[in-house]
């Protein structure tokens, strides 16, 4: 797995067009690329830099529970999602401390600024986790992933669980070309804390291995690659237990591929180390059903990697 990925990063790195972004940050891009990640072989974690599995975890099982407020990540020191909440406070009426505009791009330039930053977010998120009613208002991230893989609105009212309906499918008609959940709806992207960068994946059944592709609008190569990657290979091998198949492939098809111009440093150090051996996933009780999953369920069985690589993240 980290030879594609390295690959990958290399490729854009060396051919990317440098272009401007949504958060003014730059990038260095390239539109259209696919790796390809055999299951059997291993699973699909970073071993160039570590990558926290527990976060990569209690994302995915907030997706599946259909949840779209970054409260029940607190509650498992998970704070990938944090900027984009404390974004929406911090426009709101009832935010009333020092100017936060911009913070992402400020706070990487200005040190006093960030420490300021710093402490209003901790205080958010701490708000979040003891004030059942602040979290209600700004916890919520519009229908994000979860509301869409479980709680799609049809045209007439009707709610549709994709991920439910994908199960049975695979269960009675494994055959099928229609193995499909889309997060991208164009009704309630505008309500979105940030609309779907992983926007619809498929599956795919033979000789009794399951596969996934997953088509991806839009990828932060350095922080949001590697999390990706292992989410839905994750996915993967637990859609699969739900069915009774072993694993197949993972099919990463993405759209605008691109590095970020403050992470180019970090991406050049990472490129110059050697991989280790990929670990293997193991689920400690393969008979509870995918809805019924816990964090610690969910294992990796002897992950070894290099140190792991900060980076800022562009909100």
């Amino acid at each position: 797995m980290t030879k594609q990925y390295l690959d990958f990063a290399r490729h854009v790195l060396e051919q990317g067009a440098v272009k401007d972004d949504r958060t003014g940050t730059g990038t260095k891009s390239v539109f259209g690329y696919q790796m390809r990640f055999d299951l059997q072989e291993g699973f699909p974690i970073l071993t160039t830099k570590r990558v926290p599995f527990g976060l990569i975890k209690s994302e995915l099982l907030w997706f599946l529970r259909g949840d779209t407020n970054i409260r029940f990540l607190l509650q498992h020191n998970n704070h990938i999602w944090d900027e984009w909440a404390f974004e929406r406070y911090i426009k709101s009426s009832d935010y009333t401390g020092p100017d936060m505009t911009n913070f992402g791009i400020r706070a990487q330039k200005d040190e006093d600024f960030n420490r300021i930053y710093q402490e209003q977010k901790l205080q958010f998120c701490e708000n979040i986790l003891v004030d059942e009613e602040f979290a209600e208002k700004y916890g919520e991230l519009g229908n994000i992933y979860g509301s869409q893989w479980r709680h799609w609105q049809g045209a007439n009212g009707e709610v549709i669980d994709q991920i439910k309906d994908v199960i049975a499918t695979l269960k009675t008609n494994p055959d099928s070309r229609r193995l499909v959940v889309s997060a991208w709806n164009p009704v309630d992207v505008p309500t979105m804390a940030l609309p779907p960068c992983h926007t619809l994946f498929q599956f795919y059944v033979v000789d009794g291995k399951l596969s996934c592709q997953l088509y991806q609008r839009s990828a932060d190569i350095f922080l949001g690659v590697p999390f990706n990657i292992a989410s839905y290979a994750l996915l993967t091998h637990l859609i699969a237990n739900e069915v009774g198949l072993e694993v197949g492939e993972f099919i990463h098809t993405i759209g605008d591929a691109h590095l970020y111009l403050n992470h180019l440093e970090q991406i050049e150090r990472q490129l110059n180390r050697e991989p280790y051996e990929l670990p293997q996933l193991h689920l400690k009780d393969p008979e509870k059903s995918i809805f019924e999953v816990e964090s610690e369920d969910i294992e990796l069985l002897h992950y070894q990697s290099h140190p792991g690589i900060k980076a800022p993240i562009a909100v």
